[in-house]
């Protein structure tokens, strides 16, 4: 996945060291209640789309960009559906970095789904009932943004 500018510069001066960063996840539907994934270019597997925001950039339009910008679909954010700190990555340069994932349902309103990046290699509308295999992390974020329950967050983090 690209590497946005602003940590490639701080990179230059903080190293591998773990990097806190804040991360977008878009679970887009249609009106067919269908949702949009791609196959991701650097794990070859089908995901859920996200980002990282840039620098005062708001998660909502951060989500609306990501997902243009990776499958020229363009939609409009609904609601916040999750928040969640997730476990440190470590990537093949040695660069560590811990995301604040927060999970935006989007509805569709234009645009022909297809690649519009090099960091897919696929796009598709996904019925529910027929999705390709999705780590957890998707899965949960499809189920949330399906039901009517409040923003998840980790109840056990509150004491």
């Amino acid at each position: 996945m690209a590497t946005p500018d602003f940590i490639r510069t701080l990179r230059a001066s903080t190293g591998h060291q773990l990097l806190w960063l804040p991360g977008v996840t878009a679970l887009v539907f249609d009106d067919e209640g269908r949702v949009l994934l791609n196959r991701r270019a650097d794990t070859r597997r089908w995901s859920v789309i996200g980002g990282i925001p840039d620098p005062g950039e708001q998660p909502a339009a951060c989500a609306v960009r990501e997902v243009y910008e990776e499958t020229a679909v363009r939609c409009v954010a609904e609601r916040v559906v999750l928040v969640q700190a997730l476990d440190p990555v470590t990537y093949e340069n040695g660069d560590i970095c811990q995301y604040m994932d927060i999970t935006i349902r989007c509805r569709a309103v234009g645009g022909e789904a297809r690649v519009n990046d090099d960091e897919s290699l696929d796009v598709a509308w996904f019925d529910i009932d027929a999705l390709p295999a999705l780590e957890e992390f998707g899965l949960l974020r499809i189920k949330q943004a399906l039901s009517d329950a409040p923003t998840w967050f980790d109840p056990t983090a509150s004491g």
